[in-house]
């Protein structure tokens, strides 16, 4: 059965703060209430709420103004994390959100798991956009690198894309055969050409019976 919340800040895709919403018990009870973000819409609560509401939006207000803060200095953040992966560019394993935290961290900045949003591990290398939520009402893109070396590691954020072997070897067949179909054509078209392009001496029959038929 849904429970009642009467909610002490944003929370995303649910409510304001003082909203009172609808949440299922669990989402409550690990949620919610254990990370002070809502209480029990019981009457007293409800009172207690609006007698504390412009102290909860002073100090709502005072954190958000630090997060953003905090969001301009980590606008080009780029986490760097090597790992080992396939020659189809897929890791061996996982980067998950506790591994963005760490690698944020081992930055210099100070990132708690949950506040990386991440729907699923990230299973393959390349350069990926990821959102942090610095506050109920902040949240940034920062850069997370994900290679096998330093080196592409540096590649990948001068903007350089990866191309899996398999892919590679497509690309440079396609390539290939591209360039052999242009050749060809250019053979044809200079044959073509060639074969167009009357013989030396063709016109000299007319010529002579011209000559004949002014000495008759």
């Amino acid at each position: 059965m849904p429970m009642n919340l009467i909610l002490l800040e944003r929370v995303p895709k649910l409510g304001q703060m003082g909203d009172v919403v609808k949440v299922k018990p669990g989402f409550a009870r690990n949620f919610l209430l254990p990370q002070k973000k809502a209480l029990r819409a019981t009457k007293d609560n409800i009172a207690y709420f609006e007698s504390q509401r412009k102290v909860l939006e002073a100090q709502n207000l005072e954190r958000r103004q630090e997060a953003e803060a905090v969001g301009k200095k980590m606008g080009d953040l780029k986490v760097v994390l090597i790992r080992q992966a396939s020659e189809a560019l897929q890791l061996y394993g996982s980067v998950t959100s506790r591994d963005i935290a760490d690698g944020a961290a081992a930055a210099g900045v100070k990132v708690e798991r949950g506040q990386v949003e991440l729907d699923k591990p990230i299973k393959a290398l390349g350069a990926h956009k990821i959102k942090i939520h610095l506050h109920p009402e902040v949240a940034i893109d920062i850069t997370v690198i994900v290679a096998r070396s330093p080196d592409e590691a540096d590649f990948l954020a001068k903007g350089g894309t990866l191309v899996a072997e398999t892919e590679r070897a497509a690309m440079e067949a396609a390539e290939a055969a591209q360039r052999a179909a242009e050749q060809a054509a250019a053979l044809f078209e200079a044959k073509d050409k060639t074969d167009e392009t009357p013989a030396e001496g063709a016109e000299a029959p007319a010529a002579d019976e011209a000559a004949a038929d002014e000495k008759k």
